[in-house]
């Protein structure tokens, strides 16, 4: 069943506009949110005028398109931090307050918040923060009958993809993700019943949870297998 209302972040982009066009067919009335169009997910402001949704689609997200720290400028970090994780923060504070028992989060993610990426560490430290606010942020918002999930997609056919990265994929005869893809990823995320899940995408591949291994427990005597108050 799809959601009567719904917003996409990023949503003039190659994954946000299929998202769109998907919810869209579908009867959903979409609020779209982009830069482009004047909204800016990195000003905790702009989202004091977002009213409750069905569906979130917190999808915005940049890269910094270098591998080389001492090439990073401190206006480069800065830029995809605030949108890629202040951005989803400022976005799931808001909407906790203003959703409903039912309504669902998801945002878009990537691999690169489950593995390393020489190629952009930043970008990788980023999605990695994305991966594990959801994860954590979860609980909390359960006890509210608001799901959130995260959704981690491979490479895909997007304008972020280019370059000598598109050229070393073709190269490799790595295949690419389509957006609208990525865009059914989300929507199964967004109907699952399960909640801080992080749904890994590759291509060929139906979307599934990842399987987090856990951490060790303690071997300290009669305290094996006790959970930390976390």
């Amino acid at each position: 069943m799809f959601p009567s209302t719904a917003l996409v972040t990023g949503a003039a982009g190659g994954i946000g506009r299929a998202i769109v066009e998907r919810l869209e067919a579908e009867g959903t009335d979409v609020l779209e949110l982009d830069l482009v169009t004047g909204f800016d997910v990195a000003d905790p402001t702009a989202w004091q005028s977002v009213d409750r949704v069905e569906l979130a689609c917190l999808n915005a997200g940049i890269t910094t398109s270098t591998a080389d720290l001492e090439e990073l400028t401190a206006e480069q970090y800065r830029h995809v931090v605030a949108v890629n994780v202040d951005g989803v923060v400022y976005g799931v504070r808001r909407l906790a307050r203003e959703m409903e028992r039912g309504d669902a989060i998801v945002v878009t993610s990537s691999l690169a918040g489950l593995t390393a990426v020489p190629s952009d560490p930043i970008y990788a430290l980023t999605k990695h923060a994305v991966v594990g606010f959801v994860r954590s942020v979860a609980p909390q918002l359960e006890e509210r009958g608001i799901r959130i999930n995260a959704v981690c997609p491979g490479f895909a056919d997007t304008p972020m993809v280019a370059g000598d990265l598109r050229t070393s994929l073709q190269e490799a005869g790595f295949p690419l993700l389509t957006a609208d893809e990525v865009a059914e990823a989300v929507l199964t995320a967004a109907r699952s019943e399960g909640t801080g899940e992080a749904w890994i995408l590759q291509p060929g591949r139906e979307p599934e949870p990842y399987r987090f291994r856990g951490i060790p427990g303690p071997r300290v005597p009669g305290a094996e297998g006790v959970a930390p108050p976390l």
